[in-house]
């Protein structure tokens, strides 16, 4: 009978979903609302009036921990009666900062996030409170698939894991092993959006670069290969990668197909060799550089972004500035700067010379600044050129949306235009975007 009631019930009920972190979350927040929308319950913008609220949390640092709680602190204010469900890194980190907040009934972590629904039925039921977290030590890839067709871009999760256990970061407690998507349901999910008008597609994964580390002669530069024979794929796009992946095979792929975009991220986390070394990375500056002068050999065009830490601890004054002086040797497109942020249980707990929140601030809006320096240095090298851009959203008679090389575009156009090839002649730079004109 309670069965029943629920599945008269599920129909009219209202979710609400809110995603904290990166392009993986995101997928699987949108695999999350897929599975809910399926059977039948109805999403929302707003959590006040949703009668189940999902949160999709980070922990990668301590920000990211406290936005993710006041998430969920603040829908219970907002509304009492929600069936809240806290799912994610901070989840399998420690469930103990989520499961006594009023309001949560539901607490899943890494794996299991597909069980969404079946998890809501049994709470409709019992009435009592659910706590999946499951050990990540060894397990299998999770099989996701995203029948999201109503944007431009879409993202495919290929990947989970990291086994890099960098001196800072806690993300490989709370993803576990690496594990990949087999190839076949990669292509069927790539094929799936394209049929449904998808022309960009971005891979994602913890550590994207590391697709098919267990698999036998199968790995990341095969994928694009078949991937690319995808008809009607228009661009592909890779999330993040390390610049230690980037092998010759993947840059032959990079070098001989013009589907996989002028742009990678590539993060740096650091221009000093001494900071590269406390951080456990697996390069040093001057390979990190040479591999740079490579890809711009093939890809003369190309918009490589980063990520850096600032503040890491033992980063001296001089290690900072050298990391300055690295950022305009390597010419990034834009830099995505995190002041350091102590994870308990990493290894960079225990090292000397932390550094002050004052230092770490100043450090900081230094680097910003040279990145946006950097990034009008590059938008200024594609004036007065042609170019074809994808417009995303159309905001008071303006186009928005990215090129190939991610260069953010707003021209005067209608909404007709909307996710279709547009050839445009930039004008000029109006930072953060450059003006142009639509070419009939």
């Amino acid at each position: 009978m309670l069965e029943l009631i629920y599945l008269e019930r599920r129909g009219s009920m209202k979710y609400y979903i809110s995603t904290l972190g990166c392009k993986v979350n995101t997928y699987e927040s949108n695999v999350i609302s897929d599975l809910m929308s399926n059977v039948g319950y109805k999403k929302t913008d707003n959590p006040k009036e949703a009668e189940i609220c999902i949160v999709n949390t980070c922990t990668v640092t301590n920000t990211a921990d406290n936005k993710s709680l006041k998430v969920v602190r603040q829908i219970h204010r907002f509304n009492e009666q929600a069936i809240i469900v806290v799912c994610g890194c901070l989840c399998q980190k420690d469930i103990t900062k989520v499961k006594d907040i009023p309001g949560v009934k539901i607490i899943i972590g890494n794996k299991n996030k597909t069980k969404i629904v079946q998890y809501l039925k049994e709470y409709f039921i019992n009435k009592k409170q659910i706590i999946d977290i499951y050990d990540l030590t060894n397990t299998e890839f999770e099989d996701m698939k995203l029948n999201n067709f109503e944007h431009t871009r879409a993202f495919v999760k290929i990947q989970d894991g990291c086994n890099n256990f960098c001196s800072y970061c806690i993300i490989p407690y709370t993803r576990g092993n690496v594990r990949s998507k087999p190839k076949e349901e990669v292509i069927d999910e790539i094929n799936n959006l394209v049929k449904n008008g998808h022309k960009e597609v971005v891979l994602t994964g913890i550590h994207t670069g590391n697709y098919g580390a267990e698999f036998d002669n199968y790995h990341l530069s095969d994928l694009l290969i078949d991937v690319l024979k995808i008809k009607g794929l228009e661009r592909l796009r890779i999330s993040s990668i390390e610049i230690t992946e980037l092998n010759d095979q993947v840059l032959e792929v990079l070098k001989n197909n013009s589907i996989l975009v002028d742009h990678l991220h590539i993060p740096l986390q650091a221009g000093s060799d001494h900071v590269l070394k406390l951080m456990n990375r697996k390069y040093d500056k001057e390979y990190f550089i040479n591999k740079l002068k490579q890809i711009r050999s093939i890809r003369p065009n190309i918009s490589i972004t980063t990520d850096i830490i600032v503040g890491f601890p033992g980063e001296t004054e001089e290690d900072f500035i050298e990391t300055l002086m690295t950022s305009k040797i390597c010419q990034f497109s834009k830099i995505h700067v995190f002041p350091y942020s102590l994870r308990e249980g990493t290894k960079a707990e225990t090292l000397p010379g932390h550094v002050s929140e004052v230092v770490k601030k100043d450090r900081v809006k230094r680097l910003i600044t040279l990145s946006k320096t950097l990034e009008i240095e590059h938008m200024n090298k594609f004036i007065d050129k042609k170019i074809v851009f994808i417009p995303e959203v159309i905001k008071e008679n303006y186009l928005y949306g990215h090129t190939g090389n991610y260069l953010y575009i707003k021209a005067n156009g209608c909404k007709e235009l909307l996710h279709k090839d547009v050839k445009v002649y930039l004008k000029k730079v109006a930072y953060p975007y450059i003006e142009a004109d639509i070419i009939s």
